[in-house]
């Protein structure tokens, strides 16, 4: 069963517009799996907004955390990075903006596996989901950007052995969830006779999300997460900067196909997953204005692939609903990143947050 969770308690691109936005219908995947909800669940939207950068003074930090709240959203979250100018530590972040707020949740999106050892990931998280008073998501992955690896001299090992350690590490962070004392012996780790202390608010844990684009990691996702991060595929072959063409409606279908399949071969319901993605373009028409947020990711893409592709979100803030709520019906995604700008997102979460 999914955890329990307590009731509630960027830079803005906008330039004026005259062109009416022709929305882009979600594609139907022609893949050979069927990806629609499982079992007919419908799971109301939430939406998680990018904490701002530490470029601005913290007390105008704060208002902006605050802002989000104010919005709707669900969560704020935090990427975890050490090269191209990246500067929040995640842990120290989630717990400012958790003392910040009174009903937003923090999510860290993602952790990597790689910096930490998940005995101390445990320690602090369990800590912060007390402190807030149960308002924690783990977001936990495998690593993609070598650039951070190797400027912290650690090994950035072939896919299968950084999945396999990932693997360890949730089976032990789950563990030390728990009401026994963990003894772990595994390839990567080795845990022995240890107590997870203190006992989260939420039971049996925050909730995990685990996230990517490959097979492996989706499958993994399937068995063990409680949130499927449907994401491109970052592999050698793969250009970052266009990544966003890898998600197809085909291949996004595939993709949460993948985790469903794994979650039933591994005698959990599909439908207790929750799914998220992120548009990686967004162009919405707002009272006359275009309001953009563009990720890296979709820097260098066809525009023809940016068109068809299930991650972008263009049209008017009706067309940008109907799209979600098709996004939704077609694939099981509720949970969503709209981008960095906030003014892009707000009209769009105002109708469909908790919907």
């Amino acid at each position: 069963m999914p955890p329990t969770r307590p009731s509630p308690p960027a830079t803005t691109t906008a330039t004026a517009t005259t062109a009416t936005a022709t929305a882009t219908a979600t594609a139907t995947a022609t893949a050979s799996v069927t990806a629609g909800p499982a079992s007919g669940a419908v799971r109301p939207f939430r939406f998680t907004a990018a904490m701002p950068g530490l470029d601005r003074p913290v007390a105008r930090w704060r208002g902006e955390i605050r802002r989000i709240e104010d919005l709707g959203f669900d969560s704020v979250s935090v990427s975890d990075h050490f090269t191209g100018g990246w500067s929040m530590d995640p842990l120290v972040a989630m717990t400012v903006a958790a003392e910040a707020t009174t009903r937003l949740r923090v999510l860290g999106m993602v952790f990597c596996n790689d910096f930490r050892h998940p005995v101390l990931l445990h320690k602090a998280l369990a800590n912060l989901d007390v402190f807030s008073g149960g308002r924690v998501e783990i977001g936990l992955g495998a690593g993609w950007l070598r650039d951070d690896h190797d400027a912290a001299g650690l090994p950035f090992d072939p896919p299968q052995v950084r999945v396999a350690r990932l693997a360890e590490s949730i089976e032990i962070l789950l563990r030390l969830f728990g009401d026994k004392p963990v003894d772990f012996a595994g390839q990567h780790y080795r845990v022995t006779g240890l107590a997870g202390l203190p006992e989260p608010v939420q039971r049996p844990h925050p909730p995990l999300l685990v996230g990517g684009g490959s097979r492996r990691i989706l499958e993994l996702a399937g068995r063990r997460a409680d949130i499927v991060g449907i994401n491109p595929r970052l592999a050698p072959d793969v250009d970052p900067l266009a990544a966003v063409e890898e998600m197809s409606p085909a291949r996004f279908a595939r993709k949460v196909a993948w985790a469903r399949d794994a979650a039933a071969a591994a005698g959990r319901d599909p439908a207790d997953l929750e799914f998220q993605a992120r548009m990686f373009d967004v162009r919405v028409q707002h009272r006359g204005v275009e309001y953009r947020a563009s990720s890296s990711h979709a820097r260098l893409a066809d525009p023809a692939a940016l068109a068809d592709s299930p991650s972008v979100l263009h049209g008017s803030v009706v067309e940008c609903v109907d799209r979600l709520v098709a996004l939704r019906d077609r694939y099981g995604v509720s949970y969503l990143h709209l981008g960095g700008n906030l003014d892009a997102a707000a009209p769009i979460v105002a109708r469909l947050a908790g919907r």
